[in-house]
């Protein structure tokens, strides 16, 4: 049994993807991250950068004591070893979903993540810094784009960095995007949004939702935005 602490954020769908997808049992323990669940001190020994999401893997593979890990990419790569699903064993096939999945994490969800901070929570509206990000993203989109006119998926076949980037894909109008400049990357959208287990997994997101604060509310503010080393000493 997977034990995943979650929630509906980008980051958190990358992993319920995966479980839907693989049938691998698990339950999720929510963490409110606009209530500060993330700094509390039983998760931050799953995830000591305060970061959602992380598993407890309570039956690993060599049998012995509950592995947990942190970081959505390395929890995808962790799932896909332990089930043996959505990572190639082939070669040069695996490290083309490694590479894809990294472009990711170092690339798409940074970039997009502050393209959604200066754009719709940044108290103070900064012109450069919008536009910095929506161009940006909208170059990304179009690696993705151009990645997809010869290929089904980002590596050709259905892995883990499929999972990893549709969920940052999903919030495209925020990010001042229009699907329609991109048409190897709109249908490749449309393929995942139509999957059950994709369908499944965002489910399972809804009804944490309604628990959170805004994220535009002074409260989530300061959880959200107003970290600094100060508060990692004090944890």
């Amino acid at each position: 049994m997977i034990e995943l602490h979650y929630w509906p954020t980008p980051n958190g769908h990358k992993i319920t993807i995966f479980l839907e997808e693989a049938g691998v049992p698990y339950t999720i323990v929510p963490v409110n991250i606009s209530k500060g669940d993330q700094f509390k001190p039983g998760f931050l020994k799953l995830s000591p950068n305060n970061r959602m999401p992380a598993i407890v893997d309570n039956e690993p593979a060599d049998k012995g004591a509950p592995v947990s890990i942190f970081e959505s990419g390395a929890i995808l790569i962790y799932l896909a070893e332990k089930t043996g699903k959505f990572m190639p064993k082939d070669l040069r096939e695996r490290f083309d979903v490694l590479q894809w999945l990294f472009w990711q994490v170092g690339g798409l969800g940074p970039m997009a993540g502050q393209n959604h901070h200066f754009s719709q929570y940044a108290p103070e509206k900064l012109p450069y810094a919008i536009e910095r990000y929506v161009k940006e993203t909208s170059r990304l989109y179009a690696v993705m784009d151009k990645q997809l006119k010869s290929r089904e998926f980002l590596a050709g076949t259905y892995s883990i960095a499929d999972m990893a980037s549709y969920p940052w894909v999903v919030p495209y109008e925020r990010q001042g995007q229009k699907l329609e400049d991109y048409p190897n990357l709109k249908r490749w959208f449309e393929a995942i949004k139509a999957r059950p287990a994709v369908q499944r997994a965002y489910a399972k997101g809804e009804p944490l939702r309604s628990q959170a604060t805004p994220n535009t509310s002074p409260e989530a503010r300061k959880v959200l935005f107003g970290q600094s080393a100060e508060t990692v000493r004090r944890a």
